[in-house]
């Protein structure tokens, strides 16, 4: 028991700060939500970068929004590899490159919301973990932006008609890859675990009710996108504001766990 109180910032024999309440897997919960990990000095690193990571996903959401209505996005291979021809960055960025980057550098926010939260229901954080990197992968598969790059580079310089026909029908395949299997297992898989974080979350002291509740919400409404005629319309909703305003709640949470002596 020892090593436990001390774990949380208690020398052995040591009663709990004043102020405390509620108590939590057997142990004290400090006023204003504290938690044990946010003494950790073992994890503050993660915490930190979790909480950039959180605002960097804030971040993109009006640039990209700013790219799908200055360039759109074409329907066709012939319409891609003439985007990349026009504006090599307009052509990445409106085909979601930074949400490969954000997915990437996302792992971290997964991995410090795990430790955040893992005592709280380990084994539902260990499965919300393994959802949360199996859904970043599949985006990154989903989004082969560089690839449609090479292809309309290889469209551009060829000579004959036959290898114009080849790079075109190597783009509509890699085009296919953007709303595939890849796409569909990440969209659903980052439903359910943000649904399953956030019902954690509110089962928690840790980051208030509020930021259940948003995440709760942007879930749900991120599975509109399967609703006819108004699913984009949901899907966007979810994002703006529901997504913003929790990646802003978790970052704000994890930097003062990251700050915390």
């Amino acid at each position: 028991m020892d090593g436990v109180r001390e774990s949380e910032g208690l020398k052995a024999g040591e009663p709990p700060p004043a102020g405390s309440e509620g108590v939590e897997g057997g142990r004290a919960m400090p006023q204003g939500g504290s938690h044990a990990e946010s003494a950790d000095p073992r994890w503050k690193g993660l915490y930190r970068v979790g909480g950039l990571a959180a605002l960097f996903g804030m971040a993109i959401i009006p640039i990209q929004l700013a790219v799908f209505i200055a360039w759109g996005q074409p329907e066709t291979a012939l319409g891609w590899f003439t985007m990349f021809q026009d504006n090599k960055l307009a052509g990445l960025l409106a085909f979601e490159f930074l949400f490969v980057v954000n997915a990437a550098f996302g792992i971290t926010t997964t991995l410090a919301l795990y430790v955040a939260l893992r005592r709280v229901n380990e084994a539902l954080m260990a499965i919300a973990l393994a959802l949360g990197l199996v859904e970043a992968i599949a985006l990154i598969v989903a989004r082969p932006a560089f690839e449609m790059l090479y292809l309309s580079e290889g469209y551009a310089a060829a000579t004959t008609d036959a290898q114009r026909a080849m790079f075109l029908a190597a783009g509509e395949a890699v085009w296919a890859t953007f709303n595939g299997t890849a796409f569909h297992v990440s969209y659903n898989l980052f439903s359910i675990y943000f649904l399953i974080v956030a019902l954690i979350i509110l089962r928690s002291n840790i980051f208030g009710k509020t930021t259940a509740y948003v995440g709760i919400v942007s879930a749900i409404l991120n599975w509109g996108l399967y609703v006819p005629e108004i699913g984009v319309f949901l899907s966007v909703l979810s994002v703006v504001p529901f997504l913003a305003i929790w990646n802003i709640l978790i970052a704000r949470r994890l930097f003062q766990m990251a700050g915390a002596s």
